[in-house]
């Protein structure tokens, strides 16, 4: 499985994964709810379990995305400063370039 950090992402990512109180934990993306072709995601810190794979990013974050689920594998995650501020989680590999 694979998922991509954009350099902004990483930005903000990287105050949340090292925060003190999320010490052995992984930014975990999820699915919200998906319909047809598609998903929306979500994202916390999490622990791994056993039904997960740990992927390692180029920007040195761990993300946990849970063992076959087709439309996690890809994913994407950006942070935009305009036109409103915030993560969109997309995943271009399946055809989903972002929320609707």
């Amino acid at each position: 499985m694979k998922c991509k950090i954009t350099r902004n992402a990483a930005k903000v990512l990287r105050e949340e994964v090292d925060n003190p109180e999320n010490e052995g934990k992984f930014l975990r993306i999820f699915i919200t709810h998906s319909h047809g072709d598609h998903a929306h995601y979500g994202m916390k810190m999490d622990d791994a379990t056993d039904n997960d794979e740990i992927i390692e990013t180029d920007k040195d974050i761990k993300v946990v995305l849970e063992k076959g689920v087709e439309l996690l594998d890809g994913v994407r995650i950006d942070y935009f400063y305009v036109p409103q501020e915030g993560f969109m989680i997309s995943n271009p590999t399946k055809g989903n370039h972002g929320d609707h």
